[in-house]
């Protein structure tokens, strides 16, 4: 016996203080809102068209750009960044990853965009107190659920200039390469992050809400940590242009454009089959597997071209901190979209009993 759509909703209701959540079971589409946008009583109520900022969801969307562009010959998977980053070129690698940031030996091999797109290259979010993670929060390069105020090229260069955790392929590290390649990319064609994914992603698929800034102000949702203490109001950072356009977490979006993302992709739009197949396929060996700390691999088991991925069924997608969630089950023929403006407090405050729901909806 399978669950209906009320029970999803009656599932999604725990995350309180609101949400909209965007579903496909089998083709039939339900969009749900309920809550607030904001923790005071008197603030307005969640619609269906209100706006989110969608973190790490904004991974996936990254790596179909990627691939798009290299379907179009624009750049390759294996070229190295260093001919449009020269900022990342000769890196040096930290000889104890918890240790001094002088004590390096040279990169055996450049950095690619491959490394890039797989979280592989060495750079990444120092989740233990270290010299490198000091490093990072003095540069302004920690990820930040607001993001940077400091341009892109100043990104670049502050990062380059600190060691790799480890030799570029021989681990996994989340976070920041994402945002390297997403400056690569635009080095690489010479426009920006927005102009790209407009043309490639949100024009074809008609998502309308989607950008790296809040299309209508007035519809976005308050951000909250996991405490529920404001993080950043609806006429705050996202009410604005960002330092730069983050292809690791900087969109915001509504529940149903995410859901045409995810179901476009699900119904073989935008990419080739060879290139939508290699993007939700398992990318990492089992090295850089086990090198990837625990708290970012916690639903997924694996890692894509950009997305998180379960191997075994097939399953793919990618969760946001900032309360998002996002997956495409084909084994169940499901699309699941959760957006929500209260953090995740840990790989234990998932989304888990959400995208079970959904599945166990398809059995009905």
């Amino acid at each position: 016996m399978g669950m209906s759509f009320d029970d999803i909703w009656r599932v999604a209701d725990a995350r309180r203080p609101g949400y909209v959540a965007a579903v496909r079971v089998r083709g039939h589409v339900e969009i749900h809102a309920a809550g607030r946008t904001a923790v005071e009583p008197d603030s307005p109520p969640m619609r269906t068209d209100t706006l989110f900022r969608i973190a790490s969801i904004t991974k996936p969307m990254g790596g179909v750009l990627t691939l798009s562009l290299v379907e179009d010959g624009v750049v390759s998977l294996d070229d190295e960044v260093a001919q449009w980053a020269p900022e990342l070129e000769s890196p040096r690698v930290l000889r104890d990853p918890a240790g001094p940031l002088e004590d390096t030996v040279p990169a055996v091999r450049p950095v690619t965009i491959r490394h890039l797109l797989t979280l592989t290259s060495g750079w990444g979010v120092v989740i233990e107190p270290t010299p490198l993670q000091a490093a990072m929060f003095e540069r302004d390069v920690f990820p930040s659920p607001i993001g940077h105020s400091i341009a892109g090229d100043e990104f670049m260069a502050r990062v380059g200039a600190l060691p790799l955790l480890f030799q570029p392929g021989e681990g996994w590290q989340y976070e920041t390469s994402m945002n390297l390649l997403g400056i690569v990319l635009e080095r690489a064609t010479g426009r920006s992050l927005g102009e790209l994914m407009a043309e490639r992603i949100f024009e074809p698929l008609k998502m309308r809400d989607t950008a790296f800034v809040a299309a209508d102000p007035a519809r976005l949702a308050a951000a909250y940590d996991s405490s529920l203490e404001l993080i950043d109001p609806p006429d705050g950072k996202f009410a604005h242009p960002p330092g730069f356009e983050q292809l690791s977490g900087g969109l915001v979006s509504s529940a149903g454009d995410v859901l045409r993302f995810y179901s476009g992709m699900a119904d073989g739009e935008l990419l080739s089959d060879a290139s939508r197949a290699a993007l939700t396929s398992d990318a990492l060996t089992a090295q850089q597997r086990a090198a990837a700390p625990a708290a970012f691999l916690p639903s997924f088991a694996s890692w894509g071209l950009g997305t998180g991925v379960i191997p075994e069924t097939g399953a793919w997608g990618w969760t946001g901190g900032s309360g998002t969630t996002a997956s495409v089950d084909p084994s169940h023929d499901t699309v699941a979209v959760l957006l929500t403006q209260k953090a995740m407090g840990g790989p234990d405050d998932g989304f888990d009993d959400f995208t079970a729901a959904v599945s166990a909806a398809a059995l009905v």
